[in-house]
């Protein structure tokens, strides 16, 4: 049962991840994602063959944890109202809704009423934690195509245009380096969130 949750809240963690990039883009002027459907909490609508679902049970086969993505939301930075920093708006916007679960699911576990602590609920909210600061901290490193990289691409001075171009460039490299060697390393500060979040240690 624990296994098919952690599908199901990574499922709908990437999915709200997805539809608050659309969101803030159609709030700033660009209707991209809403003409598609895709400003909406289906997972069908959001599905990626790869991402959601042979990924998620590659992973946990091989390495024991499910990790995975959802299509992304289309948008138009050309109809964005800032142009300055609206790309940037609607990239922090996946990470910051996932901090928010994580947020909302952390302090609901930590208050959770002792009735409930013998049950399954305290480990199936830890999941939803756990899932949502792992997708926050990962989306937010500045590498393509990750979200944080268009922080990194709006903020950086123009004198900088080397550093840009070799990001594009050897951005699927970079990406597979962090992923299996630098990303590991972060594990401690993860833990060390959902204990500040949760109040429960490893």
């Amino acid at each position: 049962m624990t296994t098919i949750f952690w599908i199901l809240a990574l499922l709908y963690s990437v999915v709200i991840h997805e539809v608050s990039h659309g969101a803030v883009a159609y709030s700033l002027g660009d209707p991209t994602a809403k003409n598609l459907g895709r400003l909406t909490l289906n997972p069908l609508k959001h599905l990626d063959m790869f991402g959601s679902v042979l990924l998620p049970l590659i992973s946990f086969f091989l390495g024991g944890f499910i990790f995975g993505y959802a299509k992304p939301v289309p948008y138009n930075p050309l109809n964005l109202r800032d142009r300055k920093y609206g790309a940037a708006k609607v990239a922090l916007a996946g990470p910051a809704s996932n901090i928010a679960l994580a947020v909302l699911f952390g302090l609901t576990l930590r208050f959770l009423p002792d009735v409930f602590s013998s049950s399954l609920v305290p480990e199936l909210l830890g999941v939803v934690v756990m899932l949502n600061l792992f997708l926050a901290i990962f989306n937010l490193f500045p590498i393509p195509p990750l979200d944080g990289h268009w922080l990194l691409i709006t903020f950086l001075p123009a004198r900088f245009e080397a550093v840009k171009i070799f990001l594009y460039r050897y951005g699927f490299l970079l990406l597979l380096f962090f992923l299996f060697f630098v990303f590991p390393l972060l594990s401690p500060l993860i833990k060390k969130l959902f204990q500040i979040l949760t109040g429960i240690g490893f």
